[in-house]
């Protein structure tokens, strides 16, 4: 579930292993680069952690940020589903 604190969305995301979390990334690399914009976030070994803002609304919330992270949940429902 995503929460909005600190004018940011924010998600940690579980995978089955390394190359499930990796084929994650690379399936929202896609769709962050077709939309510019480009999330912060970092990967260890299973574990996904996201972070949303709009730099050009000055690093705050906006609907864009939402948009991306609903295409996001559906990549993540997707793989999970497949397990």
């Amino acid at each position: 579930m995503w929460k909005e604190e600190n004018n940011a969305l924010r998600r940690s995301l579980v995978f089955k292993d390394f190359k499930q979390a990796m084929a994650f990334m690379n399936s929202v690399a896609v769709i962050a680069e077709e939309a510019n914009h480009h999330p912060w976030w970092s990967n260890v070994y299973n574990k996904v952690d996201i972070e949303l803002t709009t730099h050009d609304a000055g690093n705050t919330v906006t609907e864009k940020d939402r948009k991306l992270a609903e295409q996001i949940d559906k990549i993540y429902d997707k793989l999970k589903s497949k397990e």
